[in-house]
């Protein structure tokens, strides 16, 4: 007669965790959970990735700026501010400036704004902005991309320099 050699395994430990949005009460930052090496979005055996909004953010503003005919990103205000500080010893260039993203537990959505170049076919620039930040995002962080909305804000004309902020910081 053979012995019984089967274990219960806790119902804790054979269930999958769901991916979750935290908040870390430090940072006021949203997290995103997503699996490591699992497609369907569950966390896997092997551990948990939290993904901050900041990261989803910089991506997508590296993403766009790559694109020909994107002079900047970001409205008037924010470029302005962004300029003095960038001319402040030890300031950093703020690569998410224009970028506000909102992100789930497997997909997200960006709104960028950006400035084009005077000439560029408007419609084109945008169309490439938005295929370069999914790229980028999806490739780089493994969200679904749901939506990029584009707003243009200005236009740059090719004789135009920062005439405002220089006069405002001296």
């Amino acid at each position: 007669m053979a012995a019984n050699t089967s274990t219960t395994v806790p119902e804790a430990v054979t269930e999958k965790a769901q991916p979750t949005v935290r908040t870390e009460s430090r940072s006021m930052q949203k997290h995103t959970t997503l699996s490591t090496g699992n497609p369907d979005g569950q966390v896997g055996e092997r551990g948990k990735t939290m993904i901050a909004d900041g990261v989803v953010e910089k991506i997508a503003g590296m993403a766009a700026r790559e694109v020909p005919g994107v002079y900047a990103l970001g409205g008037g205000f924010a470029r302005t501010l962004g300029a003095v500080r960038d001319r402040v010893p030890g300031g950093r260039p703020n690569v998410a400036r224009g970028v506000k993203v909102e992100v789930g537990e497997r997909q997200t959505a960006l709104d960028l704004e950006i400035v084009v170049e005077y000439g560029v076919p408007i419609p084109d620039v945008a169309h490439d902005v938005r295929e370069n930040v999914i790229v980028a995002v999806e490739r780089m962080t493994g969200l679904e991309v749901v939506e990029v909305n584009i707003s243009v804000g200005d236009v740059h004309l090719p004789d135009e320099e920062d005439e405002t902020v220089e006069s405002r910081v001296e």
